[in-house]
């Protein structure tokens, strides 16, 4: 195995983590509730009555997060996402997601993340079920097909 040393940024990624851990840790000491997206998105289907302004505003920050960046970030910091895939598989891939956290009741995030540093059984089996699965799937698709 090699390491492709002119994609590989660790200092963005460890950073990109330290945020995540940060924003998860400040979410659940301030609301009380976990930072799972599939969970902030799932309490809008149905809207539940006086939670969906900060599940909005959440979901608003999320979407519009990558437009700021672009527009506040030096240029030599962007760069466009090389993807490997075509619509249609990126659709399925999308569905299969999302049916995913729904069975595993949560997301990476939720899970991985906020599970994890609570010590949740349920997270740790959880997280070592979807990372091999992604494994899996990864090896397969590279290696096998």
């Amino acid at each position: 195995m090699t390491i492709d040393w002119s994609h590989f940024t660790p200092w963005a990624s460890l950073s990109g983590g330290i945020l995540l851990g940060l924003a998860s840790a400040l979410f659940i000491l301030l609301n009380g509730r976990i930072l799972g997206i599939s969970g902030i998105l799932g309490g809008l289907i149905p809207p539940k009555r006086h939670d969906t302004i900060w599940r909005l505003a959440f979901l608003a920050g999320l979407f519009t997060s990558p437009w700021i960046y672009k527009a506040l970030a030096p240029t030599s910091l962007l760069t466009a996402p090389r993807i490997d895939a075509g619509v249609l598989l990126l659709i399925v891939a999308g569905l299969l997601v999302g049916l995913g956290t729904r069975y595993g009741s949560g997301c990476t995030s939720g899970h991985g993340v906020c599970g994890l540093a609570r010590l949740s059984p349920r997270s740790l089996i959880a997280t070592l079920t979807f990372m091999a699965a992604g494994f899996a799937v990864v090896f397969i698709a590279r290696h096998l097909i």
